[in-house]
């Protein structure tokens, strides 16, 4: 499975982004999927996951400011950041999600999202 990220830049606070993930080698429709980022010297989190029924689950610090969806007819699952924070700035990847509410596959290059006035 190859995940391949972007849409990532620099943005300054308050602005918007919009990233884009496709998923190649899997079958795309049946499997949650997820974003998730690291900023230097943490971990790394989830952000926000989309089933393949389109129900949503996101992290607290992001809600009502990220939207994920997805495209199955293009194996591909965005994020729209809006109200940019600096605290959002970080690495940030996709991932199919397992059963166990883990990520299944390896990590893709990620795309840098760096919040600055």
């Amino acid at each position: 499975v190859q995940l391949v990220e972007s849409g990532g830049g620099l943005v300054q606070p308050g602005g918007s982004l919009r990233l884009s993930c496709v998923v190649s080698g899997s079958i795309f429709s049946i499997f949650t999927l997820g974003w998730y980022r690291q900023a230097p010297g943490a971990q790394r989190e989830s952000v926000a996951q989309i089933t393949d029924t389109g129900r949503t689950n996101y992290q607290d610090s992001v809600k009502g400011r990220f939207t994920i969806s997805r495209d199955d007819a293009k194996n591909t699952v965005y994020l729209q950041m809006n109200s940019l924070k600096p605290e959002d700035t970080a690495v940030y990847y996709c991932n199919r999600v397992g059963s166990s509410g883990y990520p299944l596959d390896g990590w893709g290059q990620g795309t840098q999202v760096t919040v600055s006035s």
